[in-house]
């Protein structure tokens, strides 16, 4: 099928096709083109049956134009053809390819044409697109009487070369059929131009749009709606039906349209965008168009939003009561007439408008100077509060700041009317959408309903609990996470303008500089008071303590507690302390300013089994918790309010060294404390433990050393004493020579037994006090001390001519009766001291040479005894076996009976040396003293010494000028 009648040459057909495309570029009338076309495909193609249709994309169907019969026969030609989903036709329609049938008679999807290829006997066929670009405006429908379609290469080029040529003219009479009818809007709206131009107030502007716009798009109603920002509702300003509409008379205009209602009509308005709702189309989701038209009591509606500035002052609406689809020639339109209503409408409040730029200028403009201002952070926020409030017409006023240790937004100021409540809860960080939402605005972010809006979703339920509906937030400082932010709140859905949210970003902008000013003055002041508390702290810990006196320890370590508590404002501050090998903690409270906490001191504290203490020593650094966290045993001890938190650290100098303490700040309530002040307090705490440490070790020290060089003195003396007694025991034999009778004999014995007791003490000495000395009781006559101490220093007097006088020994025990010079008695004296006998010699010794050494040739050296009564010394420490006996002396209650004993002689000494030993104050350690070497220090050793012994040594200088050292010893009872 499909050759030519007869062979023509190859010049022939295309002479014939170049005619026809000739023909076609030539003619305008559609019919001839049909019938040029109907020619050149009867006289170059062998085929019974040509149709011809034109496509109507509008209405998807085929419009017949003629073609050629094998019983010609061509009214059905003619006929109109509705397309079907599946159909073959629409198939060539939608894909725009050329498509072949072996036999049209059996083909199933072609049920019209079907019926004709069975009454026409037609058998094979091709359905060729008329196309332009990407449009169908047609198609070519070939039958011939035999089976198959094919068609050669040739004249299916020439074939599809001239349907391209029909459907470029095809396409061109088109276009220039819809210019023709298509209504020219550019001449009305310059009219209405005019007309708006040369009316005096906006009514009279918006009658004169209305009219036009009903006049060229013949709606049923041409309405011109307001829309209220703090009502947040629509409202009929001016109409066709009711040209002078307005809100003072409401029984004229119809019924106001809250956002709520026309919720996505409204928000399509708001980003410019015209809505057109006509015969089964729409620009809105199906179930809102249907909800929208029912409101408004229509079957077609177009709108185009009024806007000024990115403010939606309204919309122009042409409403039809029958289905109707709207053209584009209308839409445009509509959205030319909303927009030149849109140019004219600020007229009308261009003066309250300049008076509110300046009044906002103005409000700017006094928030900037309160960064220069004196008063306080609230002071000044709440000056700048009020302003902003009025101005935004809203209700509460809150600013935020970001806290990063709690990962959430706490209120640092809020403003609201009198018969509202503040906030008191935290808002959670933002989410990563509203923070870039933020972080990238150049306005303030408006929330209208909050009930419907996701943003700030997070926030959302306790700003409603709390009665806010609508939103304007701006960020005061810049970051990923906003570092503070300015919220405005009010009590109903509402808009706000753009140039209010311009505004408000500003304000928020200024604010930011004044929080973060606030913000470095706060810190500033924040690390000048730690400063000082770290001065303060260090000095305390710098201050010299006696390490005799365990109470005064103490009071430095409750002062440290104190300034250690002032960092964190805690209430109460509590050292748990022990040594190196205890079981239990004694509490040491340092600060106490709340009566919500009760501290039991007496309580036992198990270093084990205490959580609180294990906790902390678990820790490296310091620990917080809560007040929840507590064990019913710590509460025992630890009286704290419900709502509180704990900080506890231990007292660790070196991963080596064991802690000695744990350090116990409480709060009455959750405060955040920053991280500063908890790094600042965590290093005054390790310096703490180091400076108990090394209060200790200087104790050790020292109590070593004044040990050691006791024994080393001790020793010296004992030592010389031996070595003069052997000295004199073997002269004396010497002396002897070989005993030759029994007086000698005996003699001999006693010296024998003499050096036997001096070897005996000297073992006594090597074995009892090897490191430390060894405390005896024993008790002597004053006499034989004085005989025994006087005999040790005989050549000494003799070789510097000294004359040493002894009083007292032989008088009554009263005090008061005046001492007189005497020899040395003969008979021992009932008086009797007790102690260590061998020491208060060597101390007595001491003194007797210190006066030697210090007396002239030929002076005079003074020994003077009483018995005194005395009320007991209370900061006299009394040595173990004294406090053991029973045998000392009282004379009744809170009395002890001792005896004095005054050397005095004429000789010089230094005044700092007798200073030193009079004040009992601790000395620099390093600093040079009298006292770090003969004969101070031995004197020093001695007076530490009787200490021990249960009796005091005192150095001191009479008016006339003579040293004298007294020494009192316990007098010995006359039982023991």
């Amino acid at each position: 099928m499909g050759q030519p009648q007869k062979p023509i040459a190859a010049e022939q057909q295309i002479l014939s096709l170049g005619r026809v495309l000739q023909s076609l570029r030539e003619e305008d009338d559609v019919d001839v083109l049909i019938e040029i076309i109907i020619s050149y495909l009867q006289e170059q193609f062998d085929y019974k049956l040509i149709w011809i249709a034109l496509y109507d994309r509008l209405n998807h169907i085929l419009f017949g134009k003629g073609g050629i019969t094998p019983d010609k026969d061509t009214s059905f030609l003619h006929q109109r053809l509705v397309l079907s989903p599946g159909d073959l036709l629409e198939q060539v329609v939608i894909e725009q390819h050329p498509l072949g049938v072996a036999d049209l008679r059996g083909e199933i999807r072609a049920a019209e044409w079907r019926k004709i290829a069975q009454k026409l006997n037609i058998q094979g066929a091709i359905i060729v697109p008329i196309r332009y670009k990407d449009r169908c405006l047609g198609l070519v429908l070939l039958g011939s009487e035999r089976w198959g379609y094919l068609l050669t290469g040739e004249a299916k080029a020439s074939l599809l070369m001239v349907l391209g040529e029909l459907g470029a003219v095809l396409y061109q009479h088109e276009m220039h059929l819809q210019q023709k009818q298509t209504r020219r809007i550019d001449e009305p709206l310059l009219e209405l131009l005019e007309n708006l131009r040369s009316l005096g107030n906006l009514n009279q502007r918006l009658e004169a749009a209305i009219q036009a716009t009903h006049k060229f798009v013949s709606p049923n109603r041409t309405n011109v709606y307001w829309f209220d920002r703090e009502g947040r509702y629509f409202w009929c300003r001016m109409s066709n039906q009711l040209l002078k509409s307005d809100r003072n008379f409401s029984t004229q205009q119809p019924a106001g349209m809250t956002v709520q209602e026309l919720s996505d009509f409204y928000y399509a308005l708001t980003v410019n965008q015209i809505v057109s709702i006509g015969d089964a189309r729409s620009s809105l989701k199906s179930h809102f168009t249907a909800k929208l038209l029912q409101r408004l009591k229509v079957r077609s509606l177009l709108a185009a939003p009024i806007i000024w500035q990115k403010n939606l002052l309204g919309f122009l609406a042409v409403e039809s009561n029958e289905p109707r689809i709207w053209t584009d020639t209308d839409k445009n339109f509509v959205q030319g007439a909303a927009g030149l209503i849109s140019l004219v409408a600020p007229n009308e409040t261009t003066e309250s408008s300049i008076k509110q730029i300046q009044e906002d200028a103005q409000l700017t403009s006094q928030i900037a100077q309160g960064i220069y201002s004196e008063y306080e952070l609230q002071e000044t926020l709440e000056i700048f509060a009020k302003k902003v409030l009025a101005r935004f017409t809203a209700t509460r006023f809150l600013l935020l700041q970001y806290d990063p240790q709690q990962n959430n937004y706490q209120f640092i100021y809020q403003s609201q009317p009198h018969n509202r409540r503040p906030l008191k809860f935290a808002l959670d960080t933002l989410k990563e959408l509203d923070g870039q939402l933020l972080q990238n605005s150049t306005q303030a972010v408006e929330i209208e309903n909050l009930d419907e809006d996701l943003r700030f979703f997070n926030w959302r339920p306790l700003l409603l609990e709390n009665g806010m509906r609508s939103l304007l937030i701006g960020k005061c400082l810049h970051g990923q996470i906003p570092p503070a932010l300015l919220v405005i709140a009010h009590e109903t859905h509402r808009s706000w303008t753009t140039l209010e949210k311009e505004l408000l970003w500003a304000v928020s902008q200024q604010i930011g500089v004044i929080v973060r000013q606030w913000q470095l003055h706060t810190r500033t002041q924040h690390q000048q008071k730690i400063s000082q508390i770290f001065e303060q702290c260090l000095w305390i810990l710098a201050q010299p303590e006696n390490n005799k006196i365990e109470a005064e320890k103490k009071h430095l370590e409750r002062t440290a507690l104190e300034k250690i508590a002032a960092i964190l404002g805690c209430p109460l501050a509590v050292l748990l302390s022990w040594s190196p090998g205890d079981s239990s903690a004694e509490i040491i409270p340092g600060v106490t300013t709340s009566s919500q906490f009760g501290i039991f001191e007496d309580a036992s504290i198990s270093i084990e089994t205490e959580a609180l203490i294990q906790w902390a020593l678990n820790t490296e650094s310091y620990l917080t918790l809560k007040v929840d966290h507590l064990i019913p045993e710590t509460r025992k001890w630890l009286n704290t309010p419900d709502k509180g938190q704990i900080l506890v650290m231990a007292l660790r100098t070196n991963t080596d060294h064991k802690p000695t303490g744990v350090v116990l700040l409480a709060d009455t309530q959750e405060r955040p404390w920053s991280e500063q002040s908890l790094n600042s307090t965590a290093i005054l705490i390790s310096q703490l433990a180091w400076w108990r440490r090394q209060k200790k070790i200087n104790r050790l020290l020292e109590s070593t050393t004044e040990e050691l060089r006791q024994l080393n003195w001790y020793k010296h003396r004992r030592l010389e004493e031996i070595q003069r007694i052997t000295a004199v025991s073997l002269s004396q034999i010497h002396d002897l020579g070989i005993p030759a009778n029994e007086l000698t004999q005996m003699r001999y014995q006693l010296l024998l037994r003499q050096l036997d007791h001096t070897a005996n003490s000297m073992s006594g000495l090597l074995k009892l006090e090897q490191w430390q000395l060894h405390i005896s009781w024993e008790t002597m006559p004053i006499t034989s001390l004085l005989k025994r101490s006087l005999e040790r220093i005989e050549n000494l007097v003799k070789q510097q001519k000294l004359w040493i006088g002894v009083h007292g020994l032989g008088q009554p025990i009263e005090d008061g009766d005046s001492p007189k010079s005497c020899p040395l008695p003969s008979a021992q004296s009932v008086m009797a001291i007790a102690g260590d006998i061998m020491k208060i010699e060597l101390v007595i010794h001491e003194l007797l040479i210190n006066a030697c050494n210090r007396s002239a040739s030929g002076g005079r050296i003074d020994i003077w005894c009483r018995r005194l009564t005395e009320q007991k010394p209370t900061d006299t420490k009394r040595n173990l076996s004294q406090l053991s006996q029973d045998s000392s002396a009282k004379l009744g209650d809170g009395h002890q009976t001792s005896v004095e004993l005054s050397i005095t002689h004429n000789g010089a000494m230094e005044p700092l040396l007798l200073t030193e030993l009079h004040e009992n104050k601790p000395k620099d350690i390093l600093a040079s003293s009298n006292l770090d070497q003969p004969p101070g220090l031995h004197l020093l050793i001695c007076q530490k010494l009787i200490q021990e012994l249960g009796g005091q040594l005192n150095f001191y200088q009479l008016p006339d000028n003579r040293v004298v050292s007294r020494l009192l010893l316990p007098l010995a009872s006359n039982d023991s």
